[in-house]
């Protein structure tokens, strides 16, 4: 009986693995077939359409798109959104959290609501453009910023985390003379880096693909992320007209310029993953479990 169980236990594992590394190999493939297709010629990606292994290696597609410096304009545009975004947002959400996790909050209850409310109804593009119109954020930097300061979702699972915190922590701070404010910053959030770790990588990840708000609130093209470049220079490589950017007296670039400007706009949140991967799953599943 224990062999019996024993080998279809390892029919079981190397069945999992097997069904395992083709989902990763399947999902995988096409991002090293961007990568690669960056780096080959354009006869050669219209002949073979699908490469992983380039057999003539050019670098024509990025000196296309780094022949001007309107792509590192478009990347410190993303860079400044999505750096001052999440601080911002972490911050507004760190506070509202924190202060929805504790049960004494007079009202906090209808509070709740009001958020999770937003979460299935919302006021629409139309009223958001003309609130942002009326405040004067029209083409400036902060209207990517500041009508998506908290996610209500976000929220949620930092406010659970909060609720998890010991309260004979804040009991014995209080005895010491620490205020709500001292809480916060000295005992709960020192101890909350694997949930603020998960948020903030929410917060970043969004900020950085940014697009439709900047396509509705941002006219100038020196103030537009590298997101909607990445748009316009595929319309021009589609070989439309496009009416915008320094890239119009350029010909029309080839679907390996497509290729090169996905990889660069990707790299930097490739780079920022790795160092908070190892809080994801810790943090978002300690908010959304226990809570």
């Amino acid at each position: 009986m224990l062999e019996d169980r024993s080998v279809s236990g390892r029919l079981f594992n190397v069945f999992n693995i097997t069904l395992l590394g083709i989902i990763a190999l399947l999902t995988i493939l096409p991002f090293l077939h961007v990568v690669a297709a960056s780096f080959t010629t354009s006869a050669e990606l219209a002949a073979r359409r699908f490469v992983l292994i380039p057999t003539v290696w050019s670098l024509d597609a990025y000196r296309y798109i780094f022949s001007t410096d309107t792509i590192m304009k478009a990347m410190g545009v993303s860079i400044f959104v999505t750096v001052a975004g999440t601080l911002w947002s972490m911050f507004m959400t760190t506070l509202m959290a924190y202060g929805l996790s504790r049960r004494d909050l007079l009202g906090r209850g209808k509070i709740q609501f009001l958020i999770i409310f937003t979460m299935l109804f919302n006021g629409g593009m139309i009223p958001t453009f003309l609130i942002v119109q009326q405040t004067g954020l029209m083409n400036s930097l902060a209207a990517l910023i500041i009508p998506v300061s908290i996610n209500a979702f976000n929220m949620i699972i930092l406010r659970s985390f909060f609720q998890n915190v010991p309260t004979s922590l804040e009991e014995s701070a209080k005895i010491d003379g620490c205020n709500d404010f001292g809480i916060l910053f000295r005992i709960v959030l020192p101890i909350s880096k694997p949930a603020l770790a998960t948020i903030s990588l929410f917060y970043a990840v969004t900020y950085w693909n940014t697009y439709m708000h900047a396509i509705l609130y941002i006219s100038d093209s020196a103030k537009w992320p590298v997101q909607v470049l990445l748009r316009q220079i595929v319309v021009l490589a589609s070989g439309l007209n496009y009416d915008g950017g320094e890239y119009t007296d350029i010909p029309p670039p080839e679907q390996t310029v497509k290729m090169a400007t996905i990889v660069v706009a990707t790299i930097p949140i490739l780079i920022v993953y790795p160092f908070l991967q190892k809080y994801f799953a810790k943090g978002a599943l300690l908010g959304s479990v226990k809570g």
